[in-house]
């Protein structure tokens, strides 16, 4: 078991489990979250500076991350009439934190 708990992140057993995720590491994450932070940022200067008011550019799309589909599905089946998530099993969602809760873990 320890052998097939340390495995590297590219081995076929790790990509066969976690499929492409198992390919990202922090630093890919990370450098897909600066480009998207850049071109929204050019996107905001490019709004602002238009010489035309109607003449605005399209909201750029994220970069493509690893599960992002299979979070967009869970989303959509998740989501009842009113919008809000359900419980990830199906089942009712768990009750609202209450102030004296957060100030006693936050303590």
């Amino acid at each position: 078991m320890v052998l097939i708990k340390h495995l590297p992140r590219d081995s076929a057993l790790q990509r066969d489990l976690h499929g492409e995720a198992a390919e990202w590491s922090v630093t890919d994450h990370l450098l897909a979250a600066v480009v998207d932070h850049l071109a929204v940022a050019n996107w905001m200067f490019s709004c602002v500076n238009s010489a035309e008011d109607g003449d605005t550019p399209e909201f750029p799309q994220p970069v493509p991350r690893p599960g992002a589909e299979e979070d967009e599905e869970k989303d959509a089946e998740g989501s009842g009439a009113d919008g809000a998530a359900g419980a990830p099993d199906g089942g009712e969602a768990p009750p609202a934190v209450s102030p004296g809760q957060l100030a006693r873990f936050f303590g």
